[in-house]
């Protein structure tokens, strides 16, 4: 490393409540915050036509890579749970 770079440790914005994602063990950090989106739509918590977090938002809230937050929404879309219109938002698809 170069004499005059910096070490920067990313830290979410203040205010931000950073929820635990465990980076060892057996489950991804991209499955683990699937896991409990999909939670959350199963229980009622995020109910039928509600927004999910944006990419941003679970970037920030998770801490995790905003690559890691698209994987996360494109696997909840491919097992029918969300829709994402563009411009807009990934929403909870009716479950009938």
């Amino acid at each position: 490393m170069p004499p005059h770079a910096v070490l920067v440790r990313r830290v979410p914005p203040l205010g931000t409540v950073c929820r635990v994602v465990t980076r060892e063990g057996p489950v991804p950090p991209w499955a683990q915050v699937r896991d409990t989106l999909r939670e959350k739509i199963l229980s009622g918590e995020l109910p039928p036509g509600s927004m999910i977090p944006s990419i941003v938002s679970l970037h920030q809230e998770y801490g995790i890579a905003k690559t890691t937050a698209r994987k996360v929404i494109a696997a909840l879309r491919e097992e029918g749970l969300v829709t994402t219109t563009p411009g807009w938002g990934s929403f909870v698809t009716n479950r009938d």
